[in-house]
């Protein structure tokens, strides 16, 4: 099965391209390299270089690798950058996954699993959140994803996609080999840190607790 990873140099997504290749599956990865890095992606993925708005690009790719499926992660997600610069994040996270979805029905590609946000949930009105929770996005990067999700409830009705939206929380965590990206997985302000406070001979310097009660050691 040949699977398209957008977004397949960055964080997540490089963990993904590194599970499905381990599955042995035929991986095709397109990233624009704006916030992904070129040294993330295993080199038995196929790698092509580019902007998903580019349709002339992607038809491109899909005509070479036969795509199957699709998987996305290209995304703008910095949540303040969002709100100073909000077209930016709707031409480029819902804009983009709109031309994606032309050349996937040009293509008669019908699966695509979506990275989301819990960021289309809003302020919790109770914990812990459900599926089936309100969804009310506090800021564009959060509506820009659910945007999203809502074109890909009328494309599922008009021309049959089947689509799975992700909605996780912050991730972090780094892969044993230590080679994917591992700087983004103390980016977010409330692990800065943490992963960093061992001393030099690896014993742990620094443990504590989140305020929900999660140890941190």
């Amino acid at each position: 099965m040949s699977i398209l990873v957008c977004g397949g140099a960055g964080y997540i997504g490089s963990h993904v391209v590194k599970y499905l290749l381990e599955k042995n599956e035929d991986v095709v990865v397109v990233d624009s390299l704006i916030t992904g890095h070129v040294d993330s992606v295993d080199e038995k993925a196929h790698l092509e270089l580019g902007d998903l708005k580019d349709e002339e690009f992607l038809n491109r790719v899909f005509e070479k690798y036969q795509i199957d499926g699709v998987i996305d992660f290209a995304a703008f997600s910095l949540v303040g950058e969002s709100v100073s610069e909000p077209l930016k994040y709707f031409e480029n996270n819902f804009y983009g996954t709109l031309c994606l979805l032309k050349v996937m029905k040009a293509h008669n590609v019908d699966k695509i699993v979506f990275s989301s946000t819990a960021a289309t949930y809003g302020e919790a009105e109770s914990m812990p959140i459900l599926e089936t929770d309100r969804t009310e996005p506090t800021n564009p990067y959060g509506e820009s994803k659910l945007a999203v999700e809502k074109m890909f409830k009328w494309c599922a009705n008009a021309y049959g996609l089947k689509y799975t939206a992700l909605r996780y929380f912050n991730v972090a965590g780094a892969h044993p080999t230590g080679k994917l990206d591992f700087e983004a997985t103390y980016k977010d302000e409330k692990l800065d840190g943490i992963v960093k406070k061992y001393n030099d001979n690896g014993e742990v310097a620094q443990q504590g607790l989140f305020k929900d009660g999660v140890q941190v050691k």
